[in-house]
């Protein structure tokens, strides 16, 4: 998978000033980078060959071989229309095509940093909580209630809730037999930092969902699932990470439905009656 150039950008603000030299380089110049050696490579940005070594820890990448490789297959997969912001006096027709290109590009965006052990982890986990408590605030409550709305649907038992202070109490009730999805896009929301860590505390499994990076929420919990979007200016509303949590959402409620399929479509079926029937 590849996906070096997001996560260039994605922990882009967050880099020491010798790993930010390094990253401003290859997003400046990645048909350039390929072709360089470590030493070569840190020659041209001005840091040294340690600090290479360095960013490719920080971006959880093996080697600087294997950065090289996802960046060439990013460059093989470009897409060319990338993020859009919106300008004054925008037309309808822009519009529309700029927000729908800057969700599309952030689900694509996604799928390149998004680790298939950390999912199967993620499934595994929810398979077999006996309860599944989804914790998030703001934009990221809105994820929580949809995901506790589609694992309802397939008889797992589920619970979200707006209110911080509750969202801490139920924490405190979790038990290894549940399991608790922490959503924040930025990672530092307090409230739901601190319900994760209550319920790890008792043994419950952990499962994190926030920006790609080192993140306070991301380093506490037992897996750690990453989503991508560029959230800034007017974008800065969580609406194109809304649209990838949501899909990372999906990905998991239809593993979980597809590991027990004859009863997931049973009960869909009957919660389908059941809407019908209002």
């Amino acid at each position: 998978m590849n996906g070096g150039l997001v996560r260039l950008r994605e922990v882009y603000n967050t880099l020491n000033p010798s790993e930010h030299k390094i990253a401003t380089f290859i997003l400046q110049n990645p048909d350039e980078m390929i072709h360089l050696s470590v030493a070569e490579l840190a020659t041209r940005s001005g840091a040294s060959q340690a600090a290479i070594i360095r960013l490719c820890k920080t971006l959880e990448i093996k080697s600087y071989q294997d950065l090289k490789l996802k960046v060439a297959g990013d460059l093989r997969g470009a897409e060319t229309t990338g993020y859009q912001e919106i300008r004054p006096n925008d037309t309808i027709s822009s519009i529309i095509q700029s927000v729908s290109n800057n969700n599309i590009q952030s689900i694509r965006d996604t799928l390149k940093i998004l680790d298939e052990e950390a999912v199967e982890r993620s499934v595994t986990a929810l398979t077999n909580a006996k309860r599944i408590y989804f914790f998030g605030l703001g934009a990221s409550n809105l994820i929580a209630m949809d995901a506790q709305q589609k694992f309802m649907r397939i008889n797992k038992t589920s619970f979200s809730f707006a209110d911080p202070h509750v969202q801490l109490t139920s924490a405190v009730t979790l038990t290894p037999e549940d399991a608790a999805v922490c959503i924040s896009y930025s990672g530092e929301t307090d409230e739901v930092i601190r319900s994760a860590s209550i319920a790890k505390k008792n043994g419950c499994t952990t499962i994190s969902l926030t920006r790609y990076g080192n993140t306070s929420l991301s380093s506490i919990v037992d897996i750690a699932l990453f989503n991508s979007s560029t959230e800034n200016e007017i974008r800065s509303g969580a609406m194109a990470s809304r649209i990838t949590q949501l899909n990372v959402i999906d990905i998991l409620y239809l593993s979980v439905a597809s590991r027990n399929y004859e009863q997931s479509v049973k009960y869909l079926e009957q919660t389908r009656q059941a809407i019908r029937g209002i």
